[in-house]
């Protein structure tokens, strides 16, 4: 059996031909349109996304605070369920806040510390306990992955909507066939008959 070989035609869309339709003209700048938005959306949003995480979590770190804090309680020795990193255990600890009120929460500590341990815990500008927050790098890191999460995502939803415009043409094309099929069929059943 003789082997048969494909030509593809490339950009066949978008050059004059007798069998070119409107609607294959349409869906040639429909690709293209989103294509473009798809990469230049994608890099806006990324960037936007980038700097904003970024900017917040550089802002996080200069509103928070180091406060000295005690320990309300033993703390707890390494006993699995309660154990948060590979040497910390949560432990209620009292500090006081910027208004003079005194306050207690949970943090981690050193497992084993004795009640009465001064430990320094973070906290914000109305004296809540908060995580430490992240350096400068971490933020960047962060940032960065935010942003590229962004873009893939931005693009992602541009290409999807793009493919959902496609399958409607198509589905429009295949229904103008099936209607011209008819047509033809129709004329040549009257003429064999």
């Amino acid at each position: 059996m003789a082997k048969t070989c494909r030509t593809r035609v490339r950009m066949w869309r978008w050059r004059r031909n007798s069998l070119r339709r409107r609607s294959d003209v349409i869906e040639a700048w429909v690709v293209l349109i989103a294509a473009i938005v798809a990469i230049v959306g994608g890099l806006v949003a990324g960037v936007t996304v980038a700097q904003t995480a970024e900017e917040s979590l550089n802002r996080q770190r200069l509103e928070r605070r180091t406060a000295s804090a005690v320990l309300t309680e033993d703390a707890p020795g390494m006993n699995v369920a309660r154990v948060v990193g590979e040497d910390r255990v949560w432990a209620t600890v009292r500090w006081t806040a910027p208004d003079g009120s005194a306050r207690t929460g949970l943090t981690q500590v050193l497992p084993d510390t004795a009640k009465g341990t001064p430990v320094t815990v973070w906290t914000d500008r109305q004296g809540r306990l908060e995580p430490k927050p992240g350096s400068p790098a971490a933020a960047r890191f962060q940032g960065a992955w935010a942003g590229t999460l962004a873009a893939i995502s931005a693009g992602v939803v541009v290409i999807g909507a793009a493919q959902l415009v496609r399958g409607q043409m198509d589905r429009r094309r295949m229904q103008e066939w099936a209607d011209e099929w008819q047509r033809v069929d129709g004329r040549w059943g009257r003429a064999t008959s």
